[in-house]
């Protein structure tokens, strides 16, 4: 029961977007049925929205993977289960009446006045009429009739307080209709919200996010559908500054570090769905990033063992050649000058022990492993797994090891029936969280 009760009261931590809560309730649906306390929780969550909030939800969160609020309203019962004495729901009058339109349509009267303008908008005539309704009513775009989002005039409306990650996420369709050109004044305030730092730390954008962003932008077209368009320069360079800017944006582990970067020539191999950005890309990336946010991380280049490269005066241990050097690294650097520093190397395998070896015979202290390499990841004499139960043996740390292939394809490296060991197959905006979370032991 104690279990239970926790799981309701996380419930508002983890869902904190309706797009959130839609995929928690098809999980839940796929895997157990509609409980009292299933009910209560997600009566909660409605109850706990202002009526200004709950609207906004509605307006922009409609549909979300077949799942709509209507749908979820129907198997809460919130508004009923205050009226049949639930103590734990505090719904007021106005949200009682935003949960029955919700559900049943109707007369706008005495709603919050967002709901007024999406009525509005939904019967809009003209896009101008659009654009009007999105200034006065402060609109998202999916309150505006899709037909009337291929004119500028309704985005130049939707860009005046469009959030930061939306903003960026519409780079690409406000450049191809011809909003965002060299010289307009779109392009100023893009680009004057690209380089606020306190406005990306408000958004909490990642700095992956953005480098993803600028890639994909500066590519000209999306791996999805038909469409292109001319990238504008100074977004592109808008994009990595902001990208460096997002930099406090990211947590500290608190976790002694060893970062491991696969420098083979293999490196160069795409990312799937980003692109423009290769494995030896996102690579430096993540390790700036790291480094940002915790100083002390050390970071390594390494790939072939015996058969690999060894830097002037440096990557020998146990009086032979390793593979593996240091890399000097720094988050003061910019990414273009991270990632020379890692090419242009002798080519070879990629032996994914060779880090935990190093960390051993040199006498590092380091709570988690993260190596980072395309698909190769194993041709040495020692399988990584046994390396690091090696290094745990030897130091008496309980250390972790993350090995991201980030050209997804069927590779293994983690002991299944070891909790320490992470394998993450492919790459994007959500892996370096994922990294961070299992350093930290919050997975």
């Amino acid at each position: 029961m104690a279990t239970r009760r926790a799981a309701v009261d996380a419930l508002p931590k983890v869902c904190r977007t309706s797009t959130h809560l839609f995929q928690f309730v098809t999980l839940t649906r796929a895997w157990r049925g509609w409980g009292r306390s299933l009910r209560r929780a997600v009566g909660a969550w409605y109850a706990a929205q202002p009526a200004d909030r709950l609207a906004y939800q509605a307006v922009k969160y409609r549909q979300r993977d077949g799942v709509t609020h209507r749908d979820v309203l129907r198997l809460a019962h919130p508004a009923a289960a205050v009226s049949a004495g639930n103590p734990t729901l505090d719904v007021s009058a106005e949200q009682a009446r935003l949960f029955e339109w919700i559900v049943r349509g109707g007369a706008v009267d005495g709603l919050p006045c967002l709901i007024e303008g999406f009525a509005r908008a939904q019967a809009a005539p003209s896009a101008r009429e659009s654009a009007e309704l999105v200034r006065e009513y402060g609109l998202p775009r999916e309150a505006v009739r899709p037909e009337h989002l291929t004119e500028t005039a309704v985005w130049e409306a939707l860009l005046e307080r469009m959030p930061m990650t939306a903003m960026i996420r519409n780079l690409a369709t406000m450049t191809r209709i011809g909003l965002v050109a060299p010289g307009s004044d779109a392009v100023a305030a893009i680009c004057r919200e690209l380089g606020d730092e306190e406005r990306i730390r408000a958004a909490r954008v990642h700095p992956i996010t953005l480098l993803v962003a600028q890639r994909t932008y500066a590519h000209g077209r999306g791996l999805r559908g038909t469409r292109s368009w001319t990238p504008v320069t100074r977004i592109v360079d808008a994009l990595d500054e902001a990208f460096h800017l997002a930099f406090g944006n990211v947590e500290p582990t608190g976790k002694r570090l060893l970062l491991a970067l696969d420098v083979s020539g293999s490196m160069v191999a795409p990312i799937a769905g980003v692109p423009g950005l290769s494995a030896r890309d996102a690579s430096a990336a993540m390790a700036l990033v790291t480094l940002a946010s915790d100083p002390d991380a050390e970071v390594v280049g390494f790939h072939a063992g015996r058969r690999g490269w060894v830097a002037r005066n440096q990557g020998w241990f146990a009086g032979r050649s390793d593979g593996l050097t240091p890399l000097p690294l720094s988050a003061r650097q910019r990414l273009d000058d991270a990632v020379r520093r890692v090419s242009n190397l002798p080519f070879g395998g990629t032996d994914c022990a060779l880090p935990m070896l190093y960390a051993l015979e040199r006498g590092r202290a380091v709570d988690t492993f993260v190596i980072y390499t395309d698909s190769e990841t194993w041709a040495g004499d020692i399988h990584p797994a046994e390396a690091l139960r090696r290094y745990r043996r030897a130091t008496g740390i309980a250390a972790r090891l993350v090995v991201v292939g980030m050209v997804a394809n069927g590779f293994t490296i983690a002991d299944p029936t070891d909790a320490g060991m992470l394998d993450v197959v492919g790459f994007d905006t959500s892996t370096p969280e994922v990294i961070a979370g299992f350093a930290r032991g919050d997975l």
